[in-house]
Order: C-alpha cells, then structure tokens, then sequence
C-alpha cells in the first residue's frame, strides 16, 4: 500500500516557486588517493547503498480530483544514471568555482516529475581532488521514515565494503481509479486522512490568498514607490539565482574561547555569526541605531516524547536568539548569546553535542535536512534568519576508500529571507556556509570575510590582548588569568577571491575564506 503524504510534506511542494527550491545541499571534498574514487564508483555505491533509503527511488502521484493528499509510488522508470551526474571545473579548479558551481545547481528546482533528489560528481579540483555535491527536497527528508542519502553513503575507514545492494523492482503503480477508490476508503477509515485533506486544501486557500495579497502589495509598492515594511537587509523578495559562500575555521578555536569564557562551543558560533553580521552590515553602512538585534531561529535537538519521533534518537525544536549585532563588544555578544541558551540548557531536554556527532553514518546531513524544515514553519513569526548548527565527527569519514577532507551544508532560503547560514563541524574543523539571494545579496563575500574575523576577534580575548568580561554581575572586578594560545589561522583570513583552493589536509584551513 502507498504511503500518502503528510500535510508538512505537501506544504513544501505548495510553497515551492522558480524563485523558492525548497531542497538541501551537502557539498563534501575527497581525496581519492589510491582509492580510484570517479564517477563510476560512486554511481556502484549509491547503488549498493539506497535500498536503506527507499524512497529516493520513489516519486510523487496525485490522487485524482484531489480527493486526499498524494501518494509516494516507486518510480517505474528509475533510471540512477539521470540523478548521480558528472560536472567538471577547468583545472586547476578553486574552492572558488567549486562555489560558484554549486550556486547554480541549488538555484534550479528538482523534477517533480522523478524522485526528488540529485547528486553531482564533480572533477578538476586542484591537486586531484573530486566534490560531491548531494540535493535532496525538503519533502523528501524528514527524518521520521527517510534520512538523507549522505548519511549512508560514509564509512569510518577507507577499507571498500559491499552491502551487497538489492534485487529492486517497482511495484506496479495503482490506476487513476484505484488512486481514487484508495482515497475514498483511506478517507472513511480514518479520521486522520480526512483531517490532512480538509487542512490541505485550507492551506492551498490560504496560500492563494496570501500570494494574491503579496502581488497587490508590491505593485503598490512599485506605484507609490515605498518599501515593504517586511523588507530589509536580511528579508526581501527573492530572485531565482543564488550565491554560495564558505568559511572554513578549526573546532580547536572555537573550544579555546569556550574555555575561557564559558558556554558551549554552539554559544562561540552564535557569536561569530553576530559579530559577523555586525561587520557586514556596518560595510554597507546600515543603521544598527534601529536594528540592535537579529531575530534567529536556531533549531535544537532535544529529547521531549510530545515531539514528532525521528530515526535520529532526538527530535528538534525551534529555538529563538537574538543576536545582539548592535553590541560593539564581542565577549559580551558571547555571554548574551550564552544566556539566551541558559532556559533551554536548564530544561535538561538538550542533546549534547558529541552523541549526536556519534551518530551513525554522516548524521549532519540529515540534521540539516530537518533543522531547515523546522526553520521553514517559523517563517511569519518574527525569525529574520535561520542558522543550522550541527556537530559531526571528530574523526576522518571515506566513500569508497577516498577520504573526505571537508564539507559544507548549503541552506535552502526560507520565502522572503535573503540569507540563510548553515554550519557543519568535521574531523576538527568548522565549516559556516552562507546562501544568499544572488541579486538581493551581491556582497555576501563580504559576508565570508565578516564571519571570520568575528572569530578572530573572539580568539584575541584568548591571547592576551583583550580583557576577558565577567560572566553575570558577580566579581565584577576579577579577572581570569588569560590563557596561553596558539597564533590561530582565523587571525590570518587574507581572503581575497581565489586566493587558495580547498584544504588539503584532513581538515579545512582555519579561519580562512577563500571568497
């Protein structure tokens, strides 16, 4: 029997437009040394790895006359060769490019029409390397019967192994009326399929009304010639075309200000992410006298049996910060960041970090995956960004025998947001991915360069040459002894476009935006 689609997955597809894809990217680069890794091993692996994810073999069928939500059906024209593709970058190819490629393929939505996914391989990285960039919908991963297909595709070792793949073939599809007769019964069954079909179409009705209203208010907009009041350096109107930007920074930096100032190594991301944002903006001369905070939903993992169960062992849950980008000092961003999570920490529903990076297989993917589902329901309530913020392993992860030296998550933008940051930790490295609309956004290189600053300037509080700032009112006149640190690569961006291409040790390079 086919499994029908809930009303969050059908609310994914309604609201997606050209100018909106709602799917997720992972962008990883490997090292394939003696592995041999190329396209045709990674087209075999697949192919030995998706029976654990079934529905990437599966496409979506309408009921006919709507009578309930659609159904996901296997797709009797599976063909893998059409969603594992092959791209090249002029060698030797650059970080830079690299990024630039992946723009344009998250800028174009997927065929409905087939599974709703695609993975790129793609060659001419300098000194050998290959990337593999992965997209999946965001009606596809839900992490309740169905986990990215990256989280499958990793092994701890470079040692080959075979899972033997399966004797797949489709079910037959059901006839238009049997659709129908399925739906009648489904409907009378269950109370619950007919809840999903009456919420289903008020939804459509109200989204009908909302874009009618939207359309009014920007050719009114247009005549009279005034901003949007919902429109800003951070929301607007999207455009189709993206930009991709990423930084790559070391954990060990990030938990050298932990330890000095307290908090969690999520709290010192948060800050970079404000101080990042303070300088951006302050580069484009915004006002930060009527914009003191950035309203962000951060999605959580937590244990609470009242939230939907997922195959991950915890649920997630939108948390909402406010990043202080108004406040010029950047320890007391840290504690005010840190405090904004204390109420959550106390609660003791919060997951630490290191089990869900012992998750197994490469879990970020799917995290990511459904932290942006989670950001997406938000949209409307006052959130101006989404940050997804996911810990993975500390220790080095091979797709058939190539190693993966560094990866990045690719956000989807949320409607009407223009930016979106997404951040991935990795075998002693932290990645922070920016997507930006392309046109709204031009300088979200600029961005890149903010973010890793906003961490090198937390990492002076470390040697020595900042004060460190007591944390609450009490010994307000005491102050640690500073802590010895390493010169850290974050104070050292030099990030000038194309200066370098991506790392290539088994972690990324500190601090270092190759925009």
């Amino acid at each position: 029997m086919s499994e029908r689609l809930r009303p969050r997955d059908l609310a994914f597809l309604a609201e997606e437009t050209p100018s909106t894809p709602m799917h997720n990217a992972t962008v990883e680069i490997f090292d394939p040394g003696d592995s041999g890794f190329d396209y045709d091993k990674l087209v075999e692996l697949i192919g030995d790895r998706i029976s654990f994810v079934p529905r990437y073999r599966q496409k979506i069928q309408q009921v006919p006359g709507r009578l309930a939500n659609p159904v996901w059906i296997d797709d009797p024209h599976f063909d893998l060769g059409y969603h594992v593709r092959r791209s090249a970058l002029p060698r030797p190819g650059s970080l830079e490019q690299l990024r630039e490629l992946v723009a344009r393929i998250v800028s174009r939505p997927l065929d409905r029409s087939k599974p709703l996914w695609e993975v790129y391989f793609v060659e001419g990285l300098a000194d050998g390397r290959v990337a593999m960039l992965s997209k999946s919908h965001q009606a596809l991963v839900d992490g309740v019967t169905t986990v990215d297909l990256g989280q499958v595709l990793l092994d701890k070792s470079p040692e080959v192994k075979s899972l033997g793949g399966d004797q797949w073939a489709p079910r037959r599809a059901p006839s238009p009326g049997g659709l129908a007769v399925g739906a009648l019964r489904d409907t009378l069954r269950s109370r619950q399929v007919a809840s999903d079909s009456v919420r289903t179409r008020a939804a459509t009705l109200l989204r009908t009304a909302d874009a009618a209203a939207e359309t009014a208010g920007r050719v009114v907009g247009g005549v009279t010639g005034r901003r949007s009041s919902h429109e800003g350096p951070l929301v607007g109107t999207h455009g189709q075309q993206r930009r991709v930007v990423s930084v790559h920074t070391e954990l060990a930096d990030h938990r050298a200000i932990r330890d000095l100032h307290g908090g969690t190594v999520n709290d010192v991301i948060l800050a970079t992410v404000a101080g990042g944002l303070r300088g951006w903006l302050m580069t484009r001369h915004e006002s930060l006298g009527g914009l003191r905070r950035v309203r962000a939903v951060v999605p959580v993992s937590v244990i609470d049996s009242e939230l939907e169960a997922t195959s991950l062992g915890s649920q997630i849950a939108p948390h909402f910060v406010d990043l202080p980008i108004g406040e010029p000092s950047p320890v007391v961003r840290l504690h005010q960041v840190s405090y904004s999570f204390k109420v959550h920490k106390e609660t003791g529903r919060g997951v630490a970090a290191n089990r869900l990076a012992g998750i197994a297989g490469f879990a970020p993917a799917t995290f990511h995956a459904i932290g942006s589902r989670v950001a997406a329901a938000e949209v409307g309530r006052g959130m101006q960004l989404s940050v997804t913020n996911v810990p993975g392993p500390q220790s080095p992860l091979y797709a058939a025998g190539a190693r993966m030296e560094a990866t990045f998550p690719v956000p989807p933008l949320p409607p009407h947001h223009l930016l979106a940051i997404g951040v991935t930790s990795y075998d002693g490295g932290v990645a922070y991915a920016v997507t930006a609309d392309r046109d709204a956004v031009p300088d979200v290189d600029v961005l890149g360069q903010c973010i890793a600053e906003a961490l090198a300037e937390l990492l002076d509080t470390v040697s020595g040459s900042r004060p460190r700032v007591p944390r609450g009112r009490k010994g307000g006149s005491s102050r640690a002894k500073p802590r010895a640190a390493k010169k850290s690569t974050a104070s050292r961006t030099g990030a000038k476009s194309g200066q370098k291409a991506a790392p290539k040790s088994g972690r990324t390079t500190g601090g270092r935006t190759t925009t």
